[in-house]
């Protein structure tokens, strides 16, 4: 009797363990068949990838990733499975996310024909339907044209912006008390607040810039972000071979830099493209195929979302060499020249690319020369706490980069 119970016991796990399997390889068989998609005479598919979990996708593994401080965790163990171009599920629909930078250039230089950007709702309402950021179409390129226009460089510098920029970041830098811990990030967030409400709004009262500086923080955390090494470091020593030779010669009275100083910063502009190689805000960017895409051997049907992942191209070391470690001596070599084009660069683009090239690229990499300038050519510092980057909801030090500064008398 005790046999045959047994027997009977095993019968029926076999027969369990056979309809699992049964209803695992059905499963799997549709999903391949709801992936392929028949163009022509040929039949294609979406990348190779997986769905995780039911409703929520892979989206807690993305969220986790891009929260670190190193964004691209989460791109590179699928590249291992799957290669640099892989499907997954994300913000409850399928995806695409890329880090392969040909691949990244097609998506962004084919916005607004193949895709269109795409941002969540809350983004969305708090943007606004009408912004340069969030329209489509001849909207988007009639608002960010006038953009681009009004941030031209040599337009700005008739206005004399260059000593209007000068003006805000020493007073803001002389105003600091030197006997409490500053919180840098905030600093910067302050300056750039400043900069743009005094050049587009004409105002100038500390309360109401204080004011607005809060309201852009809740709006979007930590936008602005400059890590600086510490005294001792090679940067510094560095940032000392430029600086303060500039300060050096400029005669007795004449403090203003002049546009010719700025370009004669080659040094500072390797250390801003290297910051922004590894912290950069744009690290991922969001499009949805307006039609059926089709690229190499795959179809991405119309309405499914293309991430290109543009840090996981800034951070792979097959294109930069120790590609973690903050070197802006890297940028001086000749065979990283052409990848540092960041207009048209495969392998750098902090910046967007294509019709949504950011149109204040210029405007900020001149503030961040100017800042860097008179704070390090001001101060010396010291890190009074330990501080970490992270890139969601955006780019910030966690921490805020608290320091003690002393004024130097050298």
């Amino acid at each position: 009797m005790g046999d045959l119970f047994s027997a009977g016991t095993n019968s029926y796990l076999v027969i369990m363990i056979w309809s699992v399997l049964f209803v695992l390889f059905v499963a799997r068989f549709l999903r391949k068949i709801k992936e392929k998609k028949v163009v022509g005479s040929r039949i294609y598919k979406l990348p190779p990838g997986r769905r995780g979990w039911p409703i929520v996708g892979d989206s807690f593994e993305w969220y986790n990733a891009v929260a670190s401080s190193h964004p691209p965790q989460f791109v590179e163990q699928q590249i291992k499975r799957f290669g640099k171009i892989f499907s997954c599920s994300l913000f409850g629909k399928r995806c695409v996310v890329s880090a392969d930078p040909s691949f990244n250039r097609f998506v962004m230089q084919n916005e607004g024909k193949l895709f269109q950007s795409s941002y969540p709702k809350s983004f969305k309402d708090l943007v606004g339907k009408n912004g340069v950021i969030t329209v489509h179409g001849e909207q988007q390129r009639k608002l960010h044209s006038i953009a681009s226009n009004m941030m031209r460089l040599d337009k700005l510098l008739k206005i004399n912006l260059l000593d209007d920029i000068q003006m805000v970041i020493t007073q803001a830098l002389s105003n600091y008390p030197t006997n409490q811990p500053l919180l840098l990030q905030d600093l910067c967030r302050k300056l750039a607040i400043h900069l743009m409400v005094n050049q587009l709004l004409g105002i100038s009262s500390e309360l109401e810039i204080n004011e607005m500086a809060q309201c852009f923080s809740d709006f979007v955390d930590g936008c602005l972000s400059v890590p600086i090494n510490l005294p001792g470091c090679a940067y510094h020593t560095a940032m000392k071979d430029e600086q303060d030779s500039l300060r050096r010669s400029k005669s007795v009275g004449e403090e203003m830099l002049t546009w010719h100083d700025y370009k004669a910063m080659p040094f500072t502009q390797c250390v801003i493209d290297e910051t922004l190689r590894l912290g950069g805000i744009a690290i991922w960017l969001l499009r949805e195929a307006k039609e059926d895409v089709e690229y190499q051997d795959y179809v991405i049907p119309k309405g499914c979302f293309v991430v290109p992942f543009l840090s996981a191209v800034h951070l792979d070391e097959n294109v930069y060499n120790e590609a973690l470690a903050f070197s802006p001596w890297r940028w001086m070599d000749s065979e990283n020249q052409e990848k540092r084009n960041w207009r048209s660069s495969l392998y750098f683009a902090p910046f967007g690319g294509g019709p949504r090239f950011c149109p204040g690229a210029e405007l900020a990499r001149l503030q961040i020369a100017l800042f860097l300038h008179y704070f390090v050519t001001t101060y010396r510092w010291t890190q009074l706490k330990d501080d970490r980057m992270s890139f969601f909801p955006s780019a910030r030090l966690v921490n805020g980069f608290q320091i003690d500064i002393t004024r130097r008398h050298d």
